[in-house]
C-alpha cells in the first residue's frame, strides 16, 4: 500500500504529470479528466480515497477483485488502460481552461491512434463536451468516434460528483462493458 501523502507533498504535486496505463488493442481506454494533487503525489490515477472509479469498475465485472489505485499496472491484464484529457495535477478539475481541454482532446485522438482501443471512456461529460465541442453530450454511447474506437461517457467518479452514488456509477460502468460483447 502506498502511504497518504502528506500536505506538503500535495502542495508540490501541482502541474505534476502521471504516467498513463497504456498497451496496443485494449478493450476500453478510460480517459480521466486530469489527475488530481493525490494522484499527482502518489503517481497513480484516481489515487483519492473516496474517489469510486477503482470500486465501480470492480462492481460493473471490468475487475474480478477490487483493484487499488497502486496496482493500475494489472489493467492491461483485463483489456483495459487509463490515460487523462489533461496530464498535469490540480487541486481542481475547474482549474482547467477550455484552451487547454481542447488540446487535452487533440492529444487524446494521438494516443488513440497509436493504442488502437476499441472504446475510448471519457469519465466526465463536461470535460468531453468542452474538449470535443460536443455541447449537447450525454453520458453514455456517443455517435462520434475517437479514430476508430467508439466513444463512452461515464460520471465523473470523483467523491464530489453527488449525482452519482456508486451503484449508479457502477450500473453506467456495466452498461459500457455489456456494449463490448
Amino acid at each position: 500500500m502506498v502511504p497518504r501523502p502528506t500536505r506538503d507533498q500535495l502542495a508540490s504535486a501541482k502541474d505534476r504529470t502521471i504516467a498513463d496505463v497504456l498497451a496496443p488493442g485494449l478493450d476500453v481506454l478510460f480517459c480521466g479528466i486530469n489527475p488530481g494533487l493525490y494522484s499527482g503525489a502518489t503517481g497513480h490515477h484516481f489515487a483519492r480515497p473516496g474517489n469510486r472509479f477503482w470500486p465501480a469498475l470492480h462492481l460493473s465485472g471490468f475487475t474480478p477483485r477490487l483493484l487499488r489505485p497502486d496496482e493500475q499496472d494489472l489493467l492491461p491484464t483485463f483489456g483495459l488502460g487509463v490515460t487523462n484529457l489533461v496530464a498535469r495535477a490540480t487541486a481542481r478539475a475547474d482549474e482547467l481552461g477550455v484552451a487547454e481541454l481542447t488540446a487535452g482532446g487533440e492529444r487524446l485522438c494521438r494516443v488513440v491512434a497509436e493504442y488502437c482501443p476499441r472504446v475510448v471512456a471519457v469519465v466526465g461529460v463536461t470535460a468531453y463536451r468542452t474538449a470535443f465541442g460536443v455541447p449537447k453530450a450525454a453520458i453514455g454511447p456517443q455517435s462520434e468516434l475517437i479514430e476508430s474506437a467508439r466513444v463512452w461517457v461515464l460520471p465523473n467518479p470523483s467523491g464530489l460528483n453527488a449525482h452519482y452514488q456508486l451503484p449508479d456509477l457502477a450500473a453506467e460502468f456495466r452498461g459500457l462493458r455489456e456494449s463490448l460483447f
